[in-house]
Formats: structure tokens, sequence, C-alpha cells
């Protein structure tokens, strides 16, 4: 019977979840760089799990299929591009200030090739709306939610209703880094997102 201090004594189970995780890391990592440079058609299973040095099964039971591994991909990019965003903002203590900054964070890493391809591009042909909506308002809506309050708290924007404006702030800005990613230039849309965000 395995008692407390025993060097195999759990080890064999947290030797199995790490086994686990390093599996799943490498398959989103795999994909995330084959999804960037080819697109999600482009990119095949076999290729992916070559590159991430696993096993076919390995996708088949982490992920079940190639949209559910493209989908974790899609999060994972999501949550650096809201780190981002998120540091760049806590550059200034104002709440407008920090909008305007997230903002144009927000276009600069829209022009990175994962971001473009795989969120902006990719991610409306391969996911839902639902699935898309799910993520975003996990890494996205919640962040501009909390910046809109604060600053109408502040007193540095009009009092207005916080759910819609942050949604239709959020879509714009989604749209200009879609044309960012399509090709367009970020100074010029960063301007116009700018130029939005003083009439408010």
């Amino acid at each position: 019977m395995p008692v407390k201090g025993d060097p195999g004594h759990g080890t064999s189970r947290r030797t199995q979840a790490e086994r686990r995780e390093t599996t799943r890391a490498a398959l989103v990592a795999a994909a995330r760089e084959l999804f960037a440079a080819k697109g999600f058609a482009g990119a095949g299973r076999e290729e992916i799990v070559e590159r991430a040095g696993v096993t076919r099964g390995a996708l088949q039971h982490h992920f079940g299929t190639k949209e559910d591994l493209f989908r974790a991909v899609f999060e994972a990019v999501e949550a650096d591009v809201m780190h981002s965003v998120a540091v760049a903002s806590m550059a200034s203590g104002d709440p407008l200030e920090q909008l305007r900054l997230g903002a144009l964070a927000y276009l600069e890493v829209a022009a990175d090739l994962d971001v473009s391809r795989i969120c902006l591009i990719e991610a409306p042909a391969v996911l839902s709306p639902d699935a898309r909506r799910e993520v975003t308002d996990r890494y996205a809506t919640g962040m501009v939610r909390e910046v809109l309050a604060a600053a109408m708290a502040a007193g540095r924007i009009a009092e207005q209703p916080v759910e819609p404006l942050s949604e239709v702030l959020l879509a714009a800005l989604m749209q200009a880094a879609t044309l960012v990613a399509q090709g367009g230039d970020p100074a010029v849309l960063g301007g116009i997102i700018e130029r939005m965000l003083e009439g408010l």
C-alpha cells in the first residue's frame, strides 16, 4: 500500500495529466502554425499530428474533430490578443484613454498572420456565429463593457446603456480589424476608431 512520501504515491496520475496537457498543447501549437500559414482547409490532419509529434489517435482523443481543434486554436489566439490589448491599455489610468490604447493595440495585432488568418478570415468560415460569439464574450466583450462603465463613472463619456454600446463598439472594432487583415491601413482605420471614441 503506498504511503505518503513514497516516490510512487500519486506520481503516475500527475505524470499522466502532464502528458495529456503536453500533447494537447503540442497539437494546438502545431495547428496554430499551420492554420495561420495554410488556412483551415489547407492544413491536413496528418500534417498537424506530424508537426506536433503525436499520433492520429491523440488528435481524435483530445479534440474529436479538426473543427474542435480549430476552435481551441481560435480561443488560444483570442486569449493572446486580449492579453496584449489589456497590457497596452494599462499604460494609462484614464478609462477613455485605456479604451483608445486597447483599440489601437487590437488593430496592430490584427496585422499579425496568425491573428488575421485564424481569427478574422478563417473563423467566420469554420465556426458558427454562436461559437465565435461565446469566445468573444469570454475574452473581449467583458473588457470593453468594464472600461466603458468606468469611463461613464469618471464622467469621461456620457451616461448611456453600457451593454448595447459595448456591442456596437466591439463590432466596429472587429470590422476595422478585418479590414486590416485584408490589407487595410491600420493607421487610417485606427484614426476612424479614435474619432468614433471622441464622439462618445
